[in-house]
Parts: structure tokens; sequence; C-alpha cells
């Protein structure tokens, strides 16, 4: 049995180093403190713990807690001064201060264009600003999207270009529950975007570029374009290019929605799994060579490289550099001769990652990488310890599920918090899906060897794609079960801590015997569903309508204790895409489903009548009436361009506020504004203003 206690601290000295250092990350990010203050308190600490070095032998042992405070409280402002260093919107330099109608900016293209359906996107990078008569340096990353007809000459990685048009602010949707884009890119640097036509931007015969980015990307091409030639069907295509180097701009989005409902999207989202195989094909591949000198220190040369440079490759997001950081201390640790503690390793990646990026801290991949691993080192001995199999295939069958099962336990409250969903055939489908990817995995780099060899490339690519398209049928026939996934499950960021707490003390008392680990975690679980019980009530009392922010698109969901009726265009019923991502989380948050109607609620079209408030939804069928007398709205709501002016509104309707939906072009929707404040009209625009949300 382990024993947690001091022994284990001395051989896990990161995770000493790890708590201060999330607590000043996190203190940083949200409680934001000046930096002057920062610095006089790390200074005091470091006047503390030299002092502490001069006491004498018997001091030091009564006053150690006050040098272990110090350097603890150090950390912690060691890491709120990383972040205010890492938050570009503090430095002098930023692209933000310079920003006005008519500053001409210089920007580095950093990727390769992508096609979207209506654009041309890349990153770019901004390196200088044109601010009182001369060009200033600056930093900053701009989201770009090229109009389809305005690349001429085309623009390659590291070009640059010369805009005059001014940048616009990143905003979310404003739709409940939804994803929050803004702060995504804010981690990224990223704050600003722009449209670009052909007479929008001046692109410079210069090119500046990094030797190693344009390695990376030209090798990444290399790979795209053999996959291409050589693995038939776009699916399947788009699967190769996501599981070997994390390119997923041709995945088919369904495709990727039945991966994540049935527990296996970490096999087409590049994460330790896939270097795990290849660190395993790395010694595979060595240990003829094992008994030579020289490889004594080659063969950690050769893991290092290639384990860096796959990651490099795969776009170094954070999943896999938590997995290439730890591997090169396991590997360091082993070339050295000595042991290594595996949460000191983990805690020791940790460390190293967020010192480099505090933001990985936010990362759902950083997050589901750590908490998996973890799971799997304190779990997976004990669940395996409960059965046992004489038949060494049956063993291995359930040593692999005891990993699984593993896995699931840290990463539970996790995937409930971000993805609202449960797996439940995460066993069956992990069983089957891993390996398989494994042996795809290796095919793709046998591909990639083969390529240029008649007939062996060809079949090469044709087993690749029969293997996948067989992994692709499993998933998706697996996905249609109606059991397959437990759904719609929403839980706030109190509960999903309430549930850390519950496991880590349950499993407390299961594995160390502690009755207190009982106690303590059944009173944590039982706050859980005291919490859950009180959402569900004001769910079943709750009347709300919702116009959401979809561009080019109406929708509107009246919602009614745990049912609503969804009003809006027809296409968006037949675009799963649009509606997973849009509709889906707010329906989630409110733990609503769809039904036919809602029988304590008037809905008559174009009118919605309910308990506080009533709606009017004109649409261009709508034909204004002619009372004798205004008629009491409390809510207009203008969707699909209607041909109407706000003024024969505001004659036939007493109406409080006005509502200009996404579906309506910009043009109307400013002249319609125009109008509103000539008439002292309150108005809300979806598209500017986020979604709207008000009680019936």
């Amino acid at each position: 049995m382990r024993r947690y206690g001091i022994e284990f601290w001395r051989a896990a000295p990161f995770i000493r180093l790890l708590i201060p250092l999330i607590a000043g990350i996190v203190l940083g990010q949200y409680g934001k403190p000046p930096l002057p203050y920062l610095g006089i308190i790390v200074a005091i600490c470091m006047s503390g713990i030299v002092s502490f070095r001069f006491l004498p032998a018997s001091h030091k042992y009564k006053w150690r807690w006050v040098n272990g405070g110090c350097f603890t409280l150090f950390i912690i402002c060691g890491g709120s001064m990383l972040m205010h260093h890492r938050n570009i919107t503090y430095q002098n330099n930023w692209v933000g201060n310079y920003i006005t109608q008519s500053a001409a900016i210089s920007l580095r293209l950093q990727e390769p264009l992508v096609e979207k359906p209506n654009s041309y996107k890349a990153l770019a990078s901004v390196t200088s600003v044109y601010h009182n008569q001369q060009w200033r340096p600056a930093k900053g990353n701009v989201l770009l999207y090229f109009r389809k007809d305005s690349i001429a000459p085309p623009l390659q990685y590291g070009s640059i270009i010369i805009i005059q048009k001014p940048l616009q602010p990143i905003t979310n949707s404003g739709n409940p529950g939804g994803f929050d884009y803004r702060q995504y890119c804010a981690f990224q640097d990223i704050y600003y975007q722009v449209y670009l036509q052909r007479n929008d931007f001046l692109q410079t015969n210069e090119r500046s570029k990094n030797a190693l980015g344009q390695l990376l990307i030209n090798t990444r091409t290399n790979v795209l374009s053999i996959f291409r030639q050589w693995v038939p069907g776009q699916i399947e295509t788009g699967v190769a290019e996501a599981l070997l180097i994390g390119y997923r701009d041709d995945l088919d989005k369904d495709l990727v929605r039945a991966y994540s409902n049935t527990g296996v999207v970490h096999i087409i989202a590049i994460s330790g799994l896939h270097l795990g195989m290849i660190y395993g094909l790395m010694l595979a591949l060595l240990k003829p060579f094992r008994n030579q000198k020289w490889m004594r220190w080659l063969k950690p040369l050769l893991i290092l490289l290639v384990l860096w440079g796959f990651s490099l490759l795969a776009g170094a997001v954070a999943s896999i550099l938590r997995s290439v950081v730890m591997f090169s201390f396991i590997v360091i640790g082993e070339s050295l001769g000595r042991r290594t503690n595996i949460y000191n390793t983990l805690a020791a990646s940790a460390f190293c990652l967020l010192i480099y990026d505090p933001y990985f801290f936010w990362d759902v991949g950083f997050q589901l990488s750590y908490t998996a691993v973890l799971s799997i080192v304190l779990f997976m001995k004990p669940i395996y310890r409960c059965c046992y199999f004489q038949n060494k295939l049956l063993n291995t069958i359930w040593e692999l599920n005891a990993i699984t099962l593993a896995a699931q336990i840290l990463t539970l409250p996790i995937i409930l918090y971000y993805f609202h969903q449960f797996p439940n055939l995460f066993l069956i489908t992990n069983f089957i899906a891993v390996p398989l990817s494994g042996f795809i995995l290796y095919g793709e780099l046998v591909l990639l060897l083969v390529y240029k060899i008649p007939y062996v490339n060809l079949y090469t690519g044709k087993s690749i794609s029969f293997l996948i398209h067989q992994m692709n049928l499993f998933i998706e026939r697996t996905n249609q079960l109606p059991f397959s996934v437990t759904d719609q499950v929403n839980i706030s960021l109190t509960q999903t801590l309430l549930l850390y707490f519950t496991i880590v003390l349950l499993a407390w008392w299961i594995l160390q015997r502690k009755t207190i680990g009982l106690l303590v975690g059944s009173s944590f679980l039982l706050v859980f569903f005291i919490i859950r019980s009180v959402t569900l009530i004001n769910q079943r009392q709750q009347q709300k309508l919702i116009v959401y922010n979809i561009p080019k698109h109406s929708a509107i969901d009246i919602i009614q204790g745990q049912s609503f009726v969804f009003w809006g265009d027809d296409t968006l019923r037949n675009q799963n895409f649009l509606q997973n991502f849009h509709l889906l989380p707010s329906r989630v948050l409110n733990g609503v489903k769809e039904s036919g109607s809602l029988p304590e609620q008037l809905i008559h079209y174009p009118l919605i009548a309910g308990s506080q408030k009533t709606v009017l939804v004109i649409a261009p069928s709508f034909r204004v009436p002619s009372p004798q007398q205004k008629i009491p709205v409390d809510l207009i709501i203008l969707t699909g361009n209607p041909g109407i002016y706000l003024s024969q509104l505001a004659a036939v309707f007493d109406c409080s506020q006005y509502i200009f939906d996404s579906s309506n072009p910009l043009w109307k929707i400013r002249y319609w504004k125009k109008d509103a404040e000539s008439l002292h009209l309150r108005h809300h625009t979806i598209s500017e203003q986020g979604a709207f949300e008000v009680e019936l």
C-alpha cells in the first residue's frame, strides 16, 4: 500500500512547487493584483529566505514554517507576475494601443491560407504600426479573412501585407451556454479580426519566415499531399491526417460528433496516446542494438529528437506537449540510470509547461491529459486486482479495460463540465478502436517511407483506407445505439469541484480504509445532489424566450418548464453542426427538450403571449394592421428582412423594445437603428450585442 507522508513529499518536490504556481496563475487571471505590490511582496519574501540562511541551527527548526511560507508566497507571486507578463494587453507595444480608423498595420502570415466556404482564413502576427508619422514595432495576432477572389498573387507563409482597414474586436455570439470564443482567442494573443477584399491590403515583396516554421509547414504539406494521393476516400483521408499530424480541417463534422459520443475522440485529437505509440515503436526499433556501447547516449538522443519532432509537426498543442515533456523526463532519467517518481515527473512536466505558457492551465486537452494519467497511476492497479484471469489473453484484455476504467475516474467531472455528456459504451469502443488506430498509425508511417515505390504505395494506402473505414463504421454504428451516450448533462463549476472532492475522499476511504473519507465524501455528494435538485426545480418553473445569434439565420426558442418550441429557419434543422454549436449548449444549460406544443402558453403565430410579456414576431409575410388604437406589445422581433419601416410599426404598436435578429442584412439593421434613435425607441441588435433572452 502506498504511503503519502513526508517521504512522498521528498520524492516529489515538484508537487510542492506546482500547487503554489497554479494558485498564483489563477490569482493573476482573476484577481489581477497590481504588479508593484507583487514586486514588494517578492522582495520581502526573498529577504526572509536569505535571512533564514543566517539563523543559528537551533532557530532554523523552530522557524522553518516562516521559511516555507516565504518560499510558497514567492512562488504564488511569481505565478501572478508570470500571468501579467504573458498577457499581451499589458505590454506597451500591443497593437490594441494603436488602433485607429486610419492606422496602417504591417502583418506577417504565420500559416498557409486555409480555405473556408466563403473565404480564406489565416493567422497573422503584427510586426509594426504606422503611428505619429513613423512605423513603430508592435505585437499581437490577428485573424485574417480574405475574399476568395482577392488572393492574387497568392499569399504564403511568411508573406508581409499592409492594411489600413480598421480591425474588428473578436466577440462572442452571446448565446446562452455557448463556447467562449473570445477567451479562447485571447489565450492565443488574438483580440482582433478583419475581412479583406483585394483593395484592402497591399502585398509587399518581403517574406519573413522562421526556418524551423517553414520546415514544419513544408513537411506537413508533403505529408498531407501523400495522404490525399494514396489514401482513397475523402472521409478516410481526413481521419488519416488528423490521426498522424493533428490536421483537422478535412474531418467530417458528423463523424467527429460520433467519435465524441462514443468516447474515442482522443484518437483523432493528437494526445499522449499517439506519442506513446511512437515511443513504443522507437524502443522496438532500437532494441536489437541495446548491447552496443554507443547506444547508451544515442538511444535517448534519437528518441527525444523523434518525439519532439513529431510534437512540433502536430502543432505542439498542450495535450501532446504534456506528453513529450513527461516522456523527456523519463528518457533522461533512464539514461542517467535513475528511477523516476511518476508523481514528480507529472508535476515537473506541468510546472515546466505552465512556466512556458500559463494559459495552458485553461486548455481542456491539458486538463484531460493530466487527470487521465494521474487517474491511471492511482486507480489502475486497484481496479486490475479486483479480478484475476489465468488465461493470458483474458488477463491482457482485463488489463486494457482496467486502464480505460481508471482513466475515466478523474476525467469524468471535466467531461461532464465541458462536453455535457458521458459515453456509456467507452469500454467497448476503446477496446476496439484504440488498437485499430495503432495499426493505422504505424501503417501511415510505413506509407511515408514507401510512397515513391510503385504498387507498394497503392496497396499500403488502400489498406490504411480500409482500416479507417472499418473503424469509422464501427464508431458510427455504435453511436446509433439509443443507449450509447448520456447527453444533456449540465453541471456548474461548483458541482464539478464537489464531484472531485467526492471522488478523492471516497477513493481515500476505499484505498486507505479511512472512515472519515467516507463521511466527508458522502457529505460533498449530498451537497452536489441538493444543488442539482434545486436546479431541476428551477428549470421546471422557467418561462423564457431566446433569440439566438446565428449569422444569416433566424432562430428562436420559446421555453416553458423543460420543453421548448423552435421558431426559425428550416435549414437549421438540417444542419447538425450549426444546431450543436449554437443551439444545443443553450438547451443543455436550460435542461429542455423539444416539444410539439406548449399547452400552458398561448402561441399563435406571429404572437407569443406569456404570463408576463407579449412578443410579436414580424417576418416578410407580416402585414401591418390598421387598428383604431395602438396595440400594446412588450417586444417586437424583426426577422428575415421584412420590408417594413419602424415608423409604421410605432404608429400601430405600443412597444417598449425592438429586436433585430441576425437574419436581417447589416444595411437594413443600420437603417432601422437610425429610425429607432430618431423615434426614441429601445432596440437590441443580435449580430452586435449577442443573443437576447427574456422571461415570458
